[in-house]
């Protein structure tokens, strides 16, 4: 099994995350530093918070060109959670700066004038996937798989071949997308229990 690492960028619920790679014995390191990087063999990008804010921080520390290098070059394995799933877009309407651009698409903020005025934004609460694309991060999971969403924007992929599973809130959107390898997940993992660990561990473990 490979080691993780995770991106300590100071936008991230880490101690849940810990938890939950303790559970299925996976092995990880937390790096606050891009030279911890430069060995690592998976990388975990979580995020919380503003688009531009996490974008700025990934700069204004260092990450963002070792980042590219691992991804583009090196080809590591790459899963962005949450906020971390829509930096590996090209952008998003929340801000101006520009994503990673790894997977093309963006970020849209959920407008629900056209559906039930009970669903709220931000998207707050547990939801089935459809999966859409067979990928080894979705192995052995269906739509009995829920997990656990927190957000006000969503990924739209410019190529449906990139999207592994979606969700519904008023719209259907992009849950679980992927290219090569890069893989991104808009819900919460260390916070969905035993679907959250299948997605973990199939990460650690079949990638």
């Amino acid at each position: 099994m490979s080691e993780i690492t995770i991106v300590d960028y100071g936008v991230g619920n880490l101690g849940s995350i810990q938890n939950m790679l303790r559970k299925i014995d996976a092995k990880f390191i937390v790096s606050s530093s891009p030279r911890d990087l430069e060995r690592a063999e998976k990388i975990l990008l979580p995020g919380v918070g503003a688009f531009d804010s996490a974008m700025d921080t990934l700069h204004k520390k260092h990450f963002f060109d070792i980042l590219n290098e691992k991804v583009l070059i090196q080809k590591v394995p790459l899963l962005g959670i949450c906020l971390g799933m829509q930096l590996l877009t090209e952008g998003s309407e929340e801000g101006k700066q520009k994503g990673f651009g790894w997977i093309k698409g963006g970020a849209k903020k959920f407008d629900m004038k056209n559906y039930d005025r009970e669903l709220k934004v931000p998207h707050m609460g547990w939801n089935y996937i459809e999966p859409t694309n067979p990928s080894p991060l979705i192995a052995e999971m269906d739509d009995s798989y829920r997990f656990y969403f927190v957000h006000s924007y969503f990924v739209e992929c410019a190529d449906q071949k990139n999207v592994i599973a979606k969700a519904t809130h008023g719209p259907k959107f992009d849950a679980i997308i992927m290219k090569d390898n890069v893989f991104g997940a808009q819900f919460h993992p260390e916070k969905s229990h035993k679907f959250g660990m299948k997605l973990l561990s199939n990460f650690a473990n079949n990638i």
